[in-house]
């Protein structure tokens, strides 16, 4: 079950109001007493509901009612129920919320968005987002196994750092052990497709071992998963995107680890360290589907050239947090984060990667690695203010180091030239108690100062190619240099409580990103060109207004938010029709309408759930003379479709069962750049079953993914890329998912 923070329970997530001035004080570190209990520890779901939830995260001292914005939480019962069903933290992110794109199935998550802009996924707060070249593998950097609640927060915010213009997803792990000796958690489950093929076999083992002796508790934990081939509804293997990764044909291991130190009564210093590998196995190739008779792209037998897709993040955080300094609440954090992002290579050569100076046009086979490396710290101290308690203030400062590029791994090239982000940013935020809480005030700001220094480089020979003459290649030479930005950033927001459980709030906030610097600089195509001056690389800057309210009274627990934001410099990607995408910088604005609606029912332990999410987003197509009027849809590269969710949960002494519902509904795109009615979504609707039962020996549990085994294409797939029948991807067919857990 998941549950309302601070209320009582709502099927499918935990949420609360977050101000967009708390919201962004994101974690700093991993809370040390997370209120949300592991699931093996929930027993009912009646039980659970009663739990009173506190948002550590959320690095405030006030209750979630004293903060206008959003926030879900899903809990650690939750999320273990939905990995059962998916398979990954990803997916059950995008299964529960209604404005989260529908995942690819892929190891690269380009075009899943939140409210029609990137989400930032972090870990801790540690963020696994690298905007500078965005190889879209943020959602697969530790295993769920690791993983207490996700925290998902709408909205822009720039208190949150870089990154995170739609949302941002942060990932609590496990916390300390809170009883003097041994205990520990352990896992084993089994996959397979209906047909039960011996290829689509796939299993997972997992473990976690933690002492505490005084002041002093450790943490280990490995996990182990091997995934076999997908299968979709009609029994055919699902077909392999090469370059940008899967997750199916793969195995990943995951090593984690937490020393934690409590240095007085409410001080604690924490280490924590996680190290992530997901390889695939490379014994596939693609089958061209057929688009014009609906036969999707399949796969077949083969080896494919150079190393298979791969995912590698290592993260390493230290961290001290302490409730009473000089009666004020401190969080400071240092942190080291490095990824690879290994693309996988094609049987026929890339267009973009050919150079006769290294072999014939048409020839040189190469694949490319995204490589990123953060170094950070974060600090925030709040308080009351002395003699003037109602009025509660932070004050902190955020600074972020961050070095990215990505090179052609077989031929030793540079695509995207290093380039160094350093980002220094002193923040505050207050938030002011009237009428005794009947009313709230909230504001901040933040001094963002950003430098990316960029050094000279050349770009690869094809960038001169015009695709008929040869005699055209070479590349051209690019002056490098240091752009940057210093802008204060503000937000703010009112809340109205006239009674207990009844709600209502509107608030605004800044928030930014910077744009896809290695997609622009590697497709920078006129010599001499000054990055110092060439503004396609300059910030995007969106701007968040939100209104909502909330009822939480009895068995109802209802809201809907309506909210609307806009960028005059937002990126949008663009298919260039060979498998690669572009970013072009044009004005973008979104609107959206979200509605949940939970309620408990006469029947013990049956509790009924819906959310429906509604988003629009245009922007503005002329690239050449922009006038700053949106006039096209953003396309399925860029937005989700709209959503319904339905739900039925039901716990009743050792039996917990779910049933839910997605349905996707249908969406034409229009607009001056959208002539082409192949990219229209048809929709389709998913169903999924959850089944569980708790004994002495540890919880048993079954799981089907699209229980009715319904056939439909991705919506990825669908929206895009009408004349590639390479990536023309049906969805995962009726899979089943068997396994034990078991606390001890």
């Amino acid at each position: 079950m998941m549950h309302k923070v601070g209320a009582n329970a709502r099927s499918g997530l935990r949420r609360a109001w977050l101000a967009s001035s708390a919201v962004a004080l994101l974690t700093m570190a991993a809370p040390a007493v997370a209120q949300v209990r592991p699931a093996a520890e929930q027993g009912a779901a009646d039980e659970a509901d009663k739990q009173e939830v506190v948002v550590t995260a959320a690095r405030t001292i006030l209750p979630p009612n004293a903060l206008p914005l959003t926030i879900d939480l899903i809990d650690k019962a939750a999320l273990d129920q939905q990995i059962a069903i998916s398979g990954s933290t990803t997916d059950a992110i995008s299964v529960l919320t209604p404005s989260f794109s529908p995942t690819r199935g892929k190891l690269s998550g380009a075009g899943e968005t939140l409210r029609g802009r990137s989400p930032l996924y972090a870990i801790n707060g540690i963020p696994q987002t690298t905007p500078l070249r965005d190889g879209s593998r943020d959602g697969f950097t530790i295993d769920g196994f690791f993983i207490d609640r996700v925290e998902l927060i709408y909205g822009s915010n720039a208190l949150q750092g870089v990154g995170g213009t739609g949302g941002i997803i942060n990932q609590v792990t496990v916390g300390p052990p809170r009883a003097e000796g041994w205990s520990g958690r352990a896992l084993v489950q089994g996959t397979t497709a209906d047909g039960f093929e011996g290829e689509g076999l796939g299993g997972k083992a997992a473990g976690l071992v933690q002492y505490k002796s005084g002041i002093f508790d450790a943490t280990l934990g490995a996990s182990y998963e091997r995934r076999g081939v997908f299968y979709d509804a009609q029994d055919r293997r699902i077909g392999i995107n090469l370059t940008q990764g899967e997750t199916q044909d793969s195995h990943a291991l995951d090593l984690f680890a937490r020393l934690g130190v409590q240095l007085r009564d409410t001080g604690r210093l924490d280490l924590i360290a996680n190290r992530y590998t997901l390889d695939g196995e490379g014994r596939f190739v693609p089958l061209a589907g057929n688009r014009l008779t609906g036969v999707p792209t399949s796969a077949v037998r083969g080896n494919p050239p150079g190393k298979p897709a791969a995912n590698q993040a290592e993260a390493l955080s230290l961290s001290y947090t302490d409730s009473d300094v000089a009666g004020g609440n401190l969080t400071a954090q240092l942190f080291f984060n490095r990824t690879y992002d290994t693309f996988g290579g094609e049987p026929t050569a890339i267009a973009t990667f050919q150079d006769p100076a290294i072999a014939p046009v048409g020839t040189l086979l190469d694949q490319s690695e995204n490589r990123s490396r953060k170094l950070g710290a974060r600090a925030s101290y709040e308080r009351a203010v002395p003699g003037f308690e109602a009025l509660v203030a932070t004050i902190g400062f955020d600074a972020l180091w961050d070095k990215s590029e990505q090179r052609l791994i077989i031929t030793n090239r540079v695509w995207v030239p290093p380039a160094d982000f350093r980002s220094l940013a002193p923040f505050a935020q207050a938030n002011l108690k009237l009428f005794d809480g009947v009313v709230r005030l909230a504001g901040g700001v933040r001094w963002e100062n950003v430098k990316v220094r960029i050094n000279d480089y050349h770009t690869l020979a094809s960038n001169t190619y015009d695709g008929k003459n040869a005699a055209t290649y070479g590349g051209v030479s690019v002056k490098g240099g240091e752009p940057g930005f210093d802008q204060l950033l503000y937000n703010g927001g009112v809340i109205l409580e006239p009674w207990k459980g009844i709600r209502a709030y509107a608030s605004y906030a800044q928030g930014f990103t910077m744009a896809d610097i290695g997609r622009i600089t590697r497709a920078v195509s006129t010599p001499g060109t000054d990055l110092s001056n060439f503004r396609a690389i300059d910030p995007v800057i969106s701007n968040n207004r939100e209104i909502g309210v909330e009822v939480k009274r009895g068995p109802m627990d209802a809201s809907a938010t309506y909210f609307w934001s806009s960028s005059d410099k937002g990126q949008v990607l663009l298919a260039l029709g060979n498998g690669i995408f572009e970013v072009q910088r044009q004005r973008v604005e979104i609107q959206g309408l979200e509605l949940n609606l939970g309620m408990k029912m006469p029947i013990e332990g049956l509790r009924l759930s819906t959310g429906y999410a509604h988003l629009i987003g245009r922007y503005d197509s002329d690239t050449r003379n922009p006038d700053g009027k949106v006039d096209t849809d953003l396309d399925g590269t860029n937005i989700s479709p709209d959503r319904m969710n339905v739900a039925a949960d039901f716990a009743s002494g050792p039996v917990s069962a779910r049933v839910q519902t997605q349905l996707y509904l249908a969406r034409n795109f229009h607009g001056k750049a959208n002539p082409d009615p192949r990219n229209n979504f048809g929709g389709y609707t998913v169903t999924d079953a959850y089944l569980r039962y708790q004994t002495r020996i540890g919880g048993f549990y079954v799981s089907a993914q699209n229980i009715f085994d319904r056939f439909y294409i991705d919506y990825n797939s669908d929206t895009r890329l009408p004349n590639d029948n390479l990536a023309f991807f049906a969805g995962r067919g009726r899979t089943f998912t068997i396994g034990w857990d078991q606390r001890f």
